[in-house]
Protein backbone atom coordinates (compact mmCIF):
# COMPACT_ATOMS: atom_id res chain seq x y z
CA UNK A 1 0.00 0.00 0.00
CA UNK A 2 1.61 2.93 -0.56
CA UNK A 3 2.02 6.00 1.60
CA UNK A 4 -0.08 8.40 0.56
CA UNK A 5 -2.99 5.62 0.31
CA UNK A 6 -1.69 4.71 3.67
CA UNK A 7 -2.42 8.06 4.98
CA UNK A 8 -6.07 8.61 3.87
CA UNK A 9 -6.81 5.71 5.49
CA UNK A 10 -5.27 7.03 8.49
CA UNK A 11 -6.84 10.40 8.37
CA UNK A 12 -10.33 8.66 8.10
CA UNK A 13 -9.95 7.23 10.75
CA UNK A 14 -8.48 9.78 13.13
CA UNK A 15 -11.52 12.09 11.69
CA UNK A 16 -13.79 8.84 13.00
CA UNK A 17 -12.22 8.80 16.59
CA UNK A 18 -12.60 12.14 16.46
CA UNK A 19 -16.26 12.43 16.21
CA UNK A 20 -16.84 9.63 18.37
CA UNK A 21 -14.53 11.68 21.14
CA UNK A 22 -16.73 14.65 21.33
CA UNK A 23 -19.76 11.96 21.94
CA UNK A 24 -17.85 10.50 24.69
CA UNK A 25 -16.84 13.49 26.30
CA UNK A 26 -19.09 13.10 29.80
CA UNK A 27 -17.24 9.74 30.18
CA UNK A 28 -13.77 11.46 30.71
CA UNK A 29 -15.35 14.04 32.81
CA UNK A 30 -16.45 11.27 35.10
CA UNK A 31 -13.15 9.60 34.82
CA UNK A 32 -11.88 12.81 36.28
CA UNK A 33 -14.15 12.26 39.28
CA UNK A 34 -12.96 8.75 39.72
CA UNK A 35 -9.35 8.89 38.95
CA UNK A 36 -8.18 12.35 40.70
CA UNK A 37 -4.77 11.33 40.31
CA UNK A 38 -4.84 12.11 36.40
CA UNK A 39 -7.94 14.30 36.84
CA UNK A 40 -6.39 17.05 34.86
CA UNK A 41 -5.48 15.02 31.92
CA UNK A 42 -9.02 13.81 31.48
CA UNK A 43 -10.91 16.74 31.81
CA UNK A 44 -8.74 18.01 29.47
CA UNK A 45 -10.04 15.30 27.11
CA UNK A 46 -13.31 15.76 28.08
CA UNK A 47 -13.55 19.53 26.69
CA UNK A 48 -15.13 19.49 23.39
CA UNK A 49 -12.93 22.31 21.88
CA UNK A 50 -10.08 19.96 22.43
CA UNK A 51 -11.24 16.90 20.96
CA UNK A 52 -10.45 18.18 17.21
CA UNK A 53 -6.76 19.78 17.84
CA UNK A 54 -5.57 16.46 19.80
CA UNK A 55 -6.83 13.90 17.08
CA UNK A 56 -5.19 16.67 14.43
CA UNK A 57 -2.03 16.33 16.43
CA UNK A 58 -1.55 12.50 16.07
CA UNK A 59 -2.70 12.95 12.17
CA UNK A 60 0.18 15.69 12.13
CA UNK A 61 2.68 13.00 13.44
CA UNK A 62 1.57 10.27 11.85
CA UNK A 63 2.14 12.01 8.59
CA UNK A 64 5.51 12.81 10.18
CA UNK A 65 6.34 9.27 10.76
CA UNK A 66 5.60 7.44 7.74
CA UNK A 67 7.49 11.17 5.67
CA UNK A 68 9.75 13.44 7.85
CA UNK A 69 8.68 16.77 9.51
CA UNK A 70 8.96 18.70 6.51
CA UNK A 71 5.65 16.95 5.00
CA UNK A 72 3.77 17.40 8.39
CA UNK A 73 5.40 21.10 7.97
CA UNK A 74 4.42 21.37 4.28
CA UNK A 75 0.34 19.51 5.20
CA UNK A 76 -0.37 22.46 7.79
CA UNK A 77 1.22 25.47 5.47
CA UNK A 78 -1.18 23.75 2.74
CA UNK A 79 -4.19 24.46 5.21
CA UNK A 80 -6.40 27.57 5.37
CA UNK A 81 -6.81 28.62 8.87
CA UNK A 82 -8.21 31.91 7.82
CA UNK A 83 -11.70 30.80 9.36
CA UNK A 84 -10.72 29.51 13.05
CA UNK A 85 -8.25 32.84 13.09
CA UNK A 86 -11.46 34.79 12.10
CA UNK A 87 -13.77 33.03 14.38
CA UNK A 88 -11.75 33.84 17.58
CA UNK A 89 -11.21 37.70 16.59
CA UNK A 90 -14.85 38.43 16.22
CA UNK A 91 -15.40 36.41 18.90
CA UNK A 92 -14.28 38.35 21.88
CA UNK A 93 -14.67 41.50 19.99
CA UNK A 94 -18.35 40.78 20.00
CA UNK A 95 -18.80 39.45 23.44
CA UNK A 96 -17.24 42.88 24.99
CA UNK A 97 -19.52 44.77 27.31
CA UNK A 98 -20.06 48.08 24.91
CA UNK A 99 -21.26 45.47 22.16
CA UNK A 100 -23.50 43.39 23.84
CA UNK A 101 -24.56 46.36 25.67
CA UNK A 102 -25.90 48.00 22.39
CA UNK A 103 -27.44 44.50 21.34
CA UNK A 104 -29.54 44.59 24.40
CA UNK A 105 -30.65 47.60 24.09
CA UNK A 106 -31.62 46.71 20.59
CA UNK A 107 -33.14 44.18 21.55
CA UNK A 108 -35.00 45.38 24.64
CA UNK A 109 -36.48 48.57 22.60
CA UNK A 110 -38.04 46.38 19.47
CA UNK A 111 -39.09 43.78 22.78
CA UNK A 112 -41.09 46.80 24.04
CA UNK A 113 -43.16 47.17 20.79
CA UNK A 114 -43.93 43.47 20.64
CA UNK A 115 -47.49 42.27 22.11
CA UNK A 116 -46.26 39.98 24.07
CA UNK A 117 -45.22 39.47 27.96
CA UNK A 118 -41.67 40.99 28.42
CA UNK A 119 -40.18 37.37 29.04
CA UNK A 120 -41.68 35.88 25.80
CA UNK A 121 -40.48 38.77 23.87
CA UNK A 122 -37.05 38.53 25.13
CA UNK A 123 -36.87 34.96 24.80
CA UNK A 124 -38.46 35.46 20.96
CA UNK A 125 -36.42 37.75 19.91
CA UNK A 126 -32.90 36.11 21.16
CA UNK A 127 -33.62 33.30 19.24
CA UNK A 128 -34.78 35.01 16.13
CA UNK A 129 -33.86 38.59 15.57
CA UNK A 130 -29.69 37.91 16.99
CA UNK A 131 -29.48 35.19 14.78
CA UNK A 132 -30.70 37.29 11.81
CA UNK A 133 -28.53 39.54 13.04
CA UNK A 134 -25.88 37.29 11.91
CA UNK A 135 -26.48 37.85 7.95
CA UNK A 136 -24.64 40.87 8.48
CA UNK A 137 -22.33 40.80 11.89
CA UNK A 138 -21.17 37.41 11.00
CA UNK A 139 -22.70 34.21 12.85
CA UNK A 140 -19.77 33.54 15.35
CA UNK A 141 -20.91 37.71 16.00
CA UNK A 142 -24.61 36.51 16.08
CA UNK A 143 -23.86 33.60 18.26
CA UNK A 144 -21.68 35.00 20.77
CA UNK A 145 -23.98 37.63 21.45
CA UNK A 146 -27.43 35.38 21.57
CA UNK A 147 -25.54 32.54 23.68
CA UNK A 148 -24.41 35.77 26.34
CA UNK A 149 -27.70 37.22 26.53
CA UNK A 150 -29.79 34.13 26.89
CA UNK A 151 -26.84 32.51 29.49
CA UNK A 152 -27.92 36.01 32.02
CA UNK A 153 -31.55 36.34 30.83
CA UNK A 154 -32.63 32.49 31.21
CA UNK A 155 -29.98 29.79 31.70
CA UNK A 156 -28.84 31.46 35.12
CA UNK A 157 -32.36 31.17 36.39
CA UNK A 158 -33.80 28.23 37.51
CA UNK A 159 -35.47 26.98 33.71
CA UNK A 160 -35.27 23.03 33.06
CA UNK A 161 -33.12 20.99 31.70
CA UNK A 162 -35.85 20.38 28.95
CA UNK A 163 -35.78 24.23 28.41
CA UNK A 164 -32.43 24.81 27.98
CA UNK A 165 -31.65 21.55 25.65
CA UNK A 166 -33.74 23.27 23.35
CA UNK A 167 -33.21 26.25 23.31
CA UNK A 168 -29.58 25.25 22.63
CA UNK A 169 -31.18 23.42 19.48
CA UNK A 170 -33.28 25.95 18.22
CA UNK A 171 -30.22 28.50 18.87
CA UNK A 172 -27.90 26.31 16.77
CA UNK A 173 -30.42 25.62 14.06
CA UNK A 174 -31.31 29.23 13.65
CA UNK A 175 -27.68 31.03 13.91
CA UNK A 176 -26.61 28.55 10.79
CA UNK A 177 -30.00 29.44 8.63
CA UNK A 178 -29.84 32.77 9.60
CA UNK A 179 -26.87 34.09 8.15
CA UNK A 180 -27.70 33.38 4.44
CA UNK A 181 -29.20 36.51 3.64
CA UNK A 182 -26.05 37.71 2.34
CA UNK A 183 -23.16 35.97 0.73
CA UNK A 184 -19.87 36.84 3.62
CA UNK A 185 -21.62 36.00 6.96
CA UNK A 186 -22.52 32.01 6.79
CA UNK A 187 -18.98 30.25 6.88
CA UNK A 188 -20.69 27.47 4.18
CA UNK A 189 -21.98 29.85 1.70
CA UNK A 190 -18.44 32.35 2.18
CA UNK A 191 -16.84 29.19 0.97
CA UNK A 192 -18.58 29.25 -2.18
CA UNK A 193 -20.50 32.57 -2.88
CA UNK A 194 -17.15 33.74 -5.32
CA UNK A 195 -17.08 30.68 -7.43
CA UNK A 196 -20.49 30.71 -7.88
CA UNK A 197 -21.49 34.19 -8.37
CA UNK A 198 -23.55 34.44 -5.57
CA UNK A 199 -24.20 38.07 -4.25
CA UNK A 200 -26.55 39.49 -1.53
CA UNK A 201 -29.48 40.26 -4.40
CA UNK A 202 -29.50 36.15 -4.97
CA UNK A 203 -28.84 35.04 -1.65
CA UNK A 204 -31.52 37.16 -0.24
CA UNK A 205 -34.20 35.62 -3.23
CA UNK A 206 -33.28 32.42 -3.31
CA UNK A 207 -32.13 31.70 0.65
CA UNK A 208 -33.03 34.56 2.58
CA UNK A 209 -36.88 34.78 2.73
CA UNK A 210 -36.79 31.40 3.73
CA UNK A 211 -34.63 31.16 5.83
CA UNK A 212 -35.92 34.59 7.55
CA UNK A 213 -39.17 31.99 7.57
CA UNK A 214 -38.28 29.07 8.86
CA UNK A 215 -36.09 31.25 12.10
CA UNK A 216 -39.59 32.85 12.92
CA UNK A 217 -41.34 29.47 12.79
CA UNK A 218 -38.65 28.09 15.61
CA UNK A 219 -38.44 30.40 17.31
CA UNK A 220 -42.42 31.33 18.02
CA UNK A 221 -42.77 26.95 18.25
CA UNK A 222 -40.07 27.74 21.34
CA UNK A 223 -41.47 30.48 22.59
CA UNK A 224 -44.95 29.03 23.31
CA UNK A 225 -43.53 25.68 23.91
CA UNK A 226 -41.92 27.21 27.25
CA UNK A 227 -44.42 30.22 27.55
CA UNK A 228 -45.67 28.89 31.04
CA UNK A 229 -42.04 28.48 32.01
CA UNK A 230 -40.48 31.91 31.03
CA UNK A 231 -43.85 33.72 32.74
CA UNK A 232 -42.32 32.18 35.92
CA UNK A 233 -39.22 33.71 35.66
CA UNK A 234 -38.56 36.96 37.55
CA UNK A 235 -38.73 39.93 35.76
CA UNK A 236 -36.80 43.28 35.71
CA UNK A 237 -34.27 44.62 33.61
CA UNK A 238 -30.81 43.46 33.92
CA UNK A 239 -28.05 45.44 35.01
CA UNK A 240 -26.23 45.24 31.79
CA UNK A 241 -28.92 47.69 30.11
CA UNK A 242 -29.56 49.86 32.99
CA UNK A 243 -25.98 50.88 33.07
CA UNK A 244 -25.41 53.96 30.20
CA UNK A 245 -22.69 53.38 27.82
CA UNK A 246 -20.62 56.07 26.22
CA UNK A 247 -21.35 56.98 22.48
CA UNK A 248 -17.73 57.34 21.27
CA UNK A 249 -16.84 53.75 23.14
CA UNK A 250 -19.18 52.34 21.60
CA UNK A 251 -18.75 53.77 18.01
CA UNK A 252 -15.32 52.59 18.34
CA UNK A 253 -16.55 48.74 19.20
CA UNK A 254 -18.70 48.98 16.30
CA UNK A 255 -16.00 50.34 14.34
CA UNK A 256 -14.11 47.59 14.94
CA UNK A 257 -15.77 45.06 14.00
CA UNK A 258 -17.63 46.24 11.14
CA UNK A 259 -13.43 46.58 9.41
CA UNK A 260 -13.23 43.17 10.86
CA UNK A 261 -15.91 41.66 8.97
CA UNK A 262 -14.68 43.67 6.15
CA UNK A 263 -11.62 42.06 5.88
CA UNK A 264 -12.63 38.84 7.07
CA UNK A 265 -10.35 37.06 4.69
CA UNK A 266 -7.45 38.74 5.03
CA UNK A 267 -6.18 37.77 8.62
CA UNK A 268 -2.41 39.63 8.64
CA UNK A 269 -5.14 43.11 8.12
CA UNK A 270 -7.80 41.77 11.10
CA UNK A 271 -5.23 40.25 13.60
CA UNK A 272 -3.91 43.88 13.06
CA UNK A 273 -6.86 45.51 14.23
CA UNK A 274 -6.97 43.22 16.88
CA UNK A 275 -3.64 44.04 18.40
CA UNK A 276 -5.12 48.23 17.87
CA UNK A 277 -8.40 47.21 19.55
CA UNK A 278 -6.93 45.02 22.29
CA UNK A 279 -4.88 48.08 23.32
CA UNK A 280 -8.12 50.30 22.94
CA UNK A 281 -9.89 47.79 25.59
CA UNK A 282 -6.61 47.93 27.77
CA UNK A 283 -7.13 51.88 28.08
CA UNK A 284 -10.44 52.10 28.85
CA UNK A 285 -10.71 48.99 31.08
CA UNK A 286 -13.41 50.63 32.92
CA UNK A 287 -16.05 50.09 30.40
CA UNK A 288 -15.08 46.44 30.01
CA UNK A 289 -15.49 43.01 31.49
CA UNK A 290 -12.98 40.44 31.27
CA UNK A 291 -12.69 39.69 27.24
CA UNK A 292 -13.45 35.98 26.21
CA UNK A 293 -10.12 35.24 25.28
CA UNK A 294 -9.44 31.60 26.79
CA UNK A 295 -13.01 30.48 24.99
CA UNK A 296 -12.24 32.28 21.77
CA UNK A 297 -8.51 30.34 21.87
CA UNK A 298 -10.73 27.17 22.42
CA UNK A 299 -12.87 27.52 20.16
CA UNK A 300 -9.88 28.69 17.59
CA UNK A 301 -8.15 25.70 18.69
CA UNK A 302 -11.13 23.61 17.53
CA UNK A 303 -12.09 24.50 14.16
CA UNK A 304 -8.45 24.88 13.71
CA UNK A 305 -8.34 20.90 14.43
CA UNK A 306 -11.20 20.53 12.09
CA UNK A 307 -8.99 22.25 9.48
CA UNK A 308 -6.59 19.69 9.87
CA UNK A 309 -8.42 16.82 10.07
CA UNK A 310 -11.05 17.93 7.42
CA UNK A 311 -7.99 18.11 5.07
CA UNK A 312 -7.60 14.33 4.68
CA UNK A 313 -11.06 13.95 3.98
CA UNK A 314 -11.63 14.91 0.54
CA UNK A 315 -10.61 11.36 -1.05
CA UNK A 316 -14.16 9.86 0.32
CA UNK A 317 -16.49 13.18 0.76
CA UNK A 318 -16.25 14.30 -2.93
CA UNK A 319 -17.30 11.40 -4.88
CA UNK A 320 -19.98 10.98 -2.57
CA UNK A 321 -21.00 14.60 -3.32
CA UNK A 322 -20.93 13.83 -6.82
CA UNK A 323 -23.01 11.09 -7.41
CA UNK A 324 -25.89 12.07 -5.60
CA UNK A 325 -29.42 13.45 -7.02
CA UNK A 326 -30.76 16.89 -5.67
CA UNK A 327 -33.10 16.03 -3.01
CA UNK A 328 -30.55 12.86 -2.03
CA UNK A 329 -28.15 15.31 -1.87
CA UNK A 330 -29.75 17.70 0.09
CA UNK A 331 -30.31 15.24 3.03
CA UNK A 332 -27.16 13.74 2.38
CA UNK A 333 -25.67 17.28 2.84
CA UNK A 334 -27.76 17.53 6.05
CA UNK A 335 -26.50 14.37 7.54
CA UNK A 336 -22.72 14.60 6.51
CA UNK A 337 -22.62 18.23 8.02
CA UNK A 338 -23.42 16.46 11.45
CA UNK A 339 -19.93 14.71 11.54
CA UNK A 340 -17.81 17.36 9.20
CA UNK A 341 -17.82 20.84 9.61
CA UNK A 342 -20.68 22.32 7.28
CA UNK A 343 -18.03 25.21 5.26
CA UNK A 344 -15.73 22.27 4.68
CA UNK A 345 -18.70 20.30 3.30
CA UNK A 346 -19.62 22.95 0.68
CA UNK A 347 -15.93 24.04 -0.39
CA UNK A 348 -15.53 20.24 -1.32
CA UNK A 349 -18.53 20.42 -2.90
CA UNK A 350 -17.33 23.20 -5.10
CA UNK A 351 -14.50 21.30 -6.25
CA UNK A 352 -17.20 19.26 -7.72
CA UNK A 353 -17.03 20.00 -11.86
CA UNK A 354 -20.30 20.16 -13.35
CA UNK A 355 -22.78 20.72 -10.78
CA UNK A 356 -25.85 22.34 -11.76
CA UNK A 357 -27.51 25.16 -10.12
CA UNK A 358 -30.23 23.06 -8.51
CA UNK A 359 -27.64 20.67 -6.83
CA UNK A 360 -25.38 23.73 -5.72
CA UNK A 361 -28.14 25.07 -3.76
CA UNK A 362 -28.95 21.63 -2.46
CA UNK A 363 -25.84 21.28 -1.40
CA UNK A 364 -25.46 24.57 0.68
CA UNK A 365 -29.60 24.83 1.97
CA UNK A 366 -28.82 20.54 2.96
CA UNK A 367 -25.44 22.28 5.07
CA UNK A 368 -26.67 25.04 6.29
CA UNK A 369 -29.86 23.11 7.84
CA UNK A 370 -28.36 20.38 9.48
CA UNK A 371 -25.73 23.33 10.59
CA UNK A 372 -27.30 22.46 14.67
CA UNK A 373 -27.18 19.16 14.67
CA UNK A 374 -23.58 18.94 16.62
CA UNK A 375 -21.31 20.95 17.95
CA UNK A 376 -19.11 20.06 15.20
CA UNK A 377 -21.76 21.04 12.72
CA UNK A 378 -21.42 24.98 12.10
CA UNK A 379 -18.23 26.98 12.90
CA UNK A 380 -20.06 29.23 15.53
CA UNK A 381 -21.35 26.13 17.44
CA UNK A 382 -18.87 25.45 19.91
CA UNK A 383 -18.22 29.38 20.61
CA UNK A 384 -21.97 28.82 21.67
CA UNK A 385 -21.04 25.99 23.40
CA UNK A 386 -18.20 27.55 25.67
CA UNK A 387 -20.36 30.14 26.44
CA UNK A 388 -23.34 27.99 27.94
CA UNK A 389 -21.86 24.99 28.83
CA UNK A 390 -20.93 26.03 32.55
CA UNK A 391 -25.00 26.55 32.89
CA UNK A 392 -25.50 22.83 32.71
CA UNK A 393 -24.55 19.41 34.27
CA UNK A 394 -21.19 18.90 34.64
CA UNK A 395 -20.59 21.84 32.76
CA UNK A 396 -21.04 19.58 29.88
CA UNK A 397 -23.40 19.62 27.31
CA UNK A 398 -25.14 16.15 26.16
CA UNK A 399 -24.46 15.30 22.14
CA UNK A 400 -27.10 13.24 21.61
CA UNK A 401 -29.08 15.55 23.86
CA UNK A 402 -28.11 18.66 21.76
CA UNK A 403 -28.78 15.98 18.59
CA UNK A 404 -32.37 15.28 19.73
CA UNK A 405 -33.32 19.14 20.42
CA UNK A 406 -31.93 20.44 16.68
CA UNK A 407 -34.10 17.72 14.93
CA UNK A 408 -37.47 19.35 14.84
CA UNK A 409 -36.07 23.16 14.39
CA UNK A 410 -34.02 21.27 11.74
CA UNK A 411 -36.96 19.62 9.85
CA UNK A 412 -38.92 22.92 9.90
CA UNK A 413 -35.75 24.43 8.17
CA UNK A 414 -35.46 21.57 5.47
CA UNK A 415 -39.40 21.80 5.19
CA UNK A 416 -39.04 25.74 3.62
CA UNK A 417 -35.71 25.10 2.01
CA UNK A 418 -37.43 22.14 0.02
CA UNK A 419 -41.32 22.78 -0.18
CA UNK A 420 -40.97 26.79 -1.91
Amino acid sequence: MAKEQLLQYIGAGLFLMAVLHTFSTKYFLNLAHRSPRHAGLWHLLGEVEVVFGFWALLLVGAIGLLGDQHKAIDYLEAQNFTEPLFVFVILVMAGTRPVLWTVQEFVSRVANILPFSRQLSLYLLCLTLVPLLGSFITEPAAMTLAALMLRERFYKKAISTRMKYLTLGVLFVNVSIGGVLTPFAAPPVLMVAEKWGWDIAFMSSTFGWKAALAVLMNGLLATLWFKRELLRLPAGEETETSTKMPVPIIAIHILFLALTVWYAHYPVVFLGLFLFFLGFTEAYQRHQDRLMLREGLLVAFFLAGLVVLGGMQQWWLQPILAGLNDIVLFFGAMSLTAITDNAALTYLGSLVNGLSDSAKYALVAGAVTGGGLTVIANAPNPAGYAILKECFDESAISPLGLFLSALIPSAVAAFFFLVF
